[in-house]
């Protein structure tokens, strides 16, 4: 418990901060590019912004962190401004580490992240305002906890329409697809049919079965959820399924609000992607750090 309180750092002796990153064409020549030369690469800015997030700092206190650090270790490294991390930060690419796999169970789910606006206890008192923004998380997890891919959107969005893009980006073979009611709609059915998974989904309480019984051609599978459902309860249904894997994004989430807090400072939203993007990324690494390495004792 005492070591937890420790901070020590890591730095790659490859990674250079201040030899500029030369862009060159196929032939490897140099390429001539308009505008001022690039310092530093994209590692350096994901490193000092990684940094940041940790620490929950914005970028100009992200920059003096990161220069005390650079001066602990004793390195002749030139920092980023912060004026360089905010320019940077919405070119980045955003790839999340993620652990080689062949099957994943892709769990869907979504949860709002405040931009602005009054507090809990001022929205309880005087009720909401006009002036209160959220920004949407769209995540997939594997059953071990790790974010296999995000999407931040604007409130507005309809999380099926997302959960489309969730479930097509997957690179892995996807085997079951859980999510709650919001993604019960044809196309996150026909998306994860497209991958060859299973839709475990809870059709509405109102749902409708959408081919017959006596129509030729092959039952759908919501359809057959529902038949499931009816013969049985919705409780047993989710039992017999395995449906309550699906908690485990709601634990994701609830680990991503509370470690980086339920709040966003940016304010355009190709910025706002790139700080989820690096609150999910830097939960991705410390969950592959915390995993603990298990095998069958024989």
């Amino acid at each position: 418990m005492v070591n937890r309180g420790s901070l020590e750092f890591w730095i790659e002796h490859g990674m250079k901060v201040t030899v500029e990153v030369e862009v060159v064409d196929i032939d490897g020549k140099k390429k001539k590019t308009l505008g001022r030369p690039v310092k530093h690469s994209d590692a350096v800015i994901g490193f000092v912004l990684t940094l940041g997030t940790v620490f929950h700092q914005r970028l100009r206190q992200t920059e003096g962190l990161a220069q005390f650090v650079v001066q602990m270790a004793k390195l002749s490294w030139k920092v980023p401004d912060f004026t360089t991390l905010c320019r940077r930060r919405k070119t980045l690419p955003m790839q999340l580490p993620l652990k080689s796999k062949e099957h994943v169970v892709a769990i869907l789910d979504s949860t709002g992240l405040k931009v602005y606006g009054e507090g809990e206890w001022k929205v309880r008192k005087h009720s909401y305002s006009k002036h209160r923004t959220w920004t949407k998380v769209h995540v997939s997890i594997d059953s071990d906890g790790e974010i296999r891919v995000v999407r931040t959107t604007e409130n507005s969005v309809d999380d099926a329409t997302i959960g489309v893009q969730l479930v097509q980006a997957e690179t892995a073979k996807v085997i079951s697809v859980p999510a709650d009611g919001a993604y019960d709609k044809a196309k996150m059915y026909t998306a994860i049919a497209a991958k060859g998974a299973r839709a475990l989904i809870p059709p509405r309480s109102n749902a409708k079965i959408w081919i017959h019984g006596n129509t030729k051609g092959t039952k759908h599978p919501r359809d057959e959820n529902l038949r499931a459902i009816r013969k049985t309860t919705r409780k047993q249904w989710k039992a017999q399924v395995g449906y309550h894997i699906r908690s485990g994004v709601e634990n994701t989430i609830f680990r991503l609000k509370t470690i980086f807090t339920d709040e966003l400072h940016s304010r355009s939203l190709e910025s706002q992607k790139r700080e989820v993007f690096f609150r999910c990324s830097t939960l991705n690494l410390m969950t592959a750090q915390g995993m603990p390495d298990s095998y069958v004792v024989p």
